[in-house]
């Protein structure tokens, strides 16, 4: 999942980048995403997120609205860390059923694109802000050995008024 929309970088307002945080509108429309991603992901062992403060806002909403385990802080999902070194933190965790974790483009993206065909630049992967994929594996979670699921935008995760998500 990427981090919900979140304030345009302002050396003013927020000198640490790391702590820019989610616009009001960003995580009012993610509050109506996280409602649809329950129905879509209504279970999930682990909610490893980035440290950066928009993306730990993010699943703090997560954990409130769609029901998944509070946030676990995974300094590996930071912006700086290469998709192999992230992928062997991961490894940890091999044994859930379902993970989620909150990040950052281009670290996210890259990610995506190391476990589906085992190289960082091996496809052109687009996850917009609020917006979340699924990755599976036959086994362990392995570089080159994902099955990409579903990638859905924020605008399909938001419940329409029969209450399921559009998509």
């Amino acid at each position: 999942m990427r981090h919900a929309v979140a304030h345009s970088r302002d050396d003013d307002r927020w000198p640490n980048d790391d702590d820019r945080p989610l616009t009001p509108q960003g995580e009012a429309e993610f509050r109506e995403v996280a409602r649809g991603l329950e129905r879509v992901v209504p279970r999930v062992d682990a909610l490893l997120v980035s440290p950066l403060t928009r993306a730990w806002r993010t699943a703090e909403i997560l954990a409130e609205l769609a029901g998944w385990p509070e946030p676990k802080a995974f300094p590996e999902l930071g912006p700086e860390v290469p998709p192999p070194d992230l992928a062997r933190a991961l490894e940890v965790y091999a044994a859930a059923e379902a993970i989620a974790i909150v990040g950052h483009r281009p670290g996210l993206h890259e990610l995506a694109s190391y476990l589906l065909t085992g190289e960082a630049e091996g496809m052109e992967i687009r996850i917009k802000k609020g917006g979340a994929l699924r990755i599976t594996f036959d086994g362990a979670p392995r570089a080159g050995k994902g099955s990409l699921r579903w990638l859905l935008t924020p605008k399909t995760l938001i419940p329409d008024k029969t209450g399921g998500p559009k998509h």
